[in-house]
């Protein structure tokens, strides 16, 4: 793992079948496919390669939305997104007036037809094609959605245009590059939320999603100001996100219509400053990426160099990548990547693999050799030979009995008070690194217990030949609860300093 490399949290990813599944499930590209499966006979287009006015009439009843006062819009960005992935492809007519075999077939002669538009190559790629195929379709019209989701609103451009001005971007309030970069790091945090909560498929409050981008970290209460900015970021990401779900990137709740009318009323910003209640929150919109979504995003970050981990990664690398990136992983998906590592190996020869690369004074010594617990917590009882073979090491002699009486397994040596020692700074050495205020008062009940446990325990630790040693001694200092043994902690820890000087 590169250290000047932007790193994410590992994802949990469907596999290929089911991402291609859902890509062709899609509602958007499920009725591109239709019209272009429809194309086949040829159909009239104008310059651009959109539907003329009599086909576009009959490609949205062919669809089913004729009903539907927005079918016509439906239709028009389902073709497109057909002629922007290859699905159709057009030839422009040798007249130039549309007539000819294609219009008849289409019984759609059109005097503002150019060219005919028939299935492209690409359509037969995703009706027969490999998942991978389907996706890397899929993908290029999500590109296109994603273009279409953060450009202006056309009718400010033709009312400019109109007037027979020149485009002013500044009027009408769009800067491309901002409006890009603000949906990219909207993306990205819903990306992380998917990484790092227990349930992926929990919606998202678009207030929280907003102001996430919008107010500083070290703002306590947002000014006025900031709230009207969130507001204004609330309003752009609600008519995006509405773009983006039928593309299947999303799952969005869009904000009730009649809170905007409610809010625009009384001149308010449409901003939820205060907590509220369950059914009020999902007033205000709900978002989430969905699992394709999710393999979206992270195709992104990966093309822009991003080093962004899927769980699976490391199933064919060797145990010391394994245990190098554990600990930086959360607790389920640490043991979802554990379990995927284990299934491609024999038992006794990942336990060797493990313990081996467990070992080390380096600092990420301790992080290794907890991760290596863990991981060999999962493996099956034919790895106890491996165990047994590390009994009088002193790196992994105590992991060994651990694994070994967890299992009721006989004939375990006592340890060495030498060992013991050593084990016990090896164990608080790998927690402290972890910040948290919920795992700091375990590491304190830890402390407390072990010194409580042993008379004389700081006159012992201090002596332990572990490169943590005085490291742990000071943290014990901080996190003690007694005055006094906290003070006994920090004399300990000056020997072990002045001990390692010499």
């Amino acid at each position: 793992m590169s250290a000047d490399r932007p790193t994410m949290p590992p994802v949990r990813l469907h596999s290929e079948a089911e991402l291609a599944r859902a890509a062709l499930s899609a509602p958007l590209l499920a009725r591109a496919a239709k019209l272009a499966h429809w194309a086949d006979s040829g159909v009239p287009v104008g310059v651009g390669g959109e539907l003329v006015e009599k086909a576009l009439a009959a490609a949205t009843e062919h669809l089913g939305l004729a009903a539907d006062e927005d079918g016509p819009a439906y239709t028009a960005e389902a073709w497109q997104l057909a002629v922007d992935t290859g699905l159709v492809e057009i030839t422009e007519d040798e007249d130039g007036d549309g007539d000819g075999d294609a219009a008849d077939a289409a019984h759609l002669p059109d005097d503002a037809a150019v060219g005919t538009a028939t299935p492209g190559e690409e359509l037969g790629l995703l009706t027969a094609g490999d998942p991978q195929d389907v996706l890397d379709i899929w993908l290029g019209g999500m590109e296109t959605v994603l273009a279409d989701a953060v450009a202006p609103d056309l009718s400010d451009i033709a009312d400019q245009l109109a007037e027979g001005g020149e485009l002013d971007l500044d009027a009408i309030d769009w800067n491309p590059e901002e409006e890009a970069e603000l949906l990219d790091g909207i993306l990205g945090n819903l990306y992380l939320l998917s990484a790092l909560g227990e349930d992926p498929g929990q919606d998202v409050p678009l207030p929280a999603l907003a102001a996430s981008m919008i107010v500083p970290d070290d703002m306590d209460e947002p000014t006025d100001e900031i709230l009207e900015e969130v507001s204004d970021a609330m309003m752009r990401l609600d008519d995006q996100f509405r773009v983006l779900e039928p593309i299947g990137l999303v799952v969005y709740r869009p904000v009730d219509e009649a809170l905007i009318e409610e809010l625009d009323e009384d001149g308010e910003t449409v901003t939820a400053a205060e907590p509220l209640a369950d059914e009020d929150v999902a007033r205000y919109g709900l978002v989430r990426l969905t699992p394709l979504g999710v393999w979206a995003v992270r195709a992104r970050m990966l093309d822009a160099g991003v080093d962004a981990p899927a769980v699976g990664d490391l199933a064919d690398k060797g145990a010391d990548a394994l245990l190098a990136a554990l600990p930086d992983y959360p607790e389920v998906l640490a043991q979802a990547e554990s379990e995927q590592w284990l299934t491609a190996r024999a038992p006794l020869d990942a336990a060797r693999d493990l313990l081996a690369a467990a070992r080390g004074d380096d600092a990420r010594g301790p992080l290794r050799r907890l991760a290596a617990q863990q991981t060999l917590s999962l493996i099956a009882p034919e790895a106890e030979p491996a165990l047994r073979e590390v009994l009088d090491d002193r790196h992994l002699g105590g992991l060994a009995r651990v694994w070994l009486a967890e299992r009721g397994l006989p004939d375990i040596p006592e340890p060495s008070q030498e060992l013991v020692f050593w084990l016990t700074v090896d164990t608080i050495a790998a927690q402290l690194g972890d910040a948290d205020d919920e795992a700091n008062a375990e590491l304190r009940e830890l402390v407390q217990g072990l010194s409580d446990q042993h008379s004389g325990f700081f006159d012992a630790v201090w002596r332990v030949d572990h490169p943590a040693t005085a490291d742990v001694l000071e943290a014990m200092g901080r996190l003690h609860p007694d005055k006094k043994a906290a003070k006994e902690a920090r004399k300990a820890a000056f020997k072990a300093r002045s001990q390692q000087a010499g």
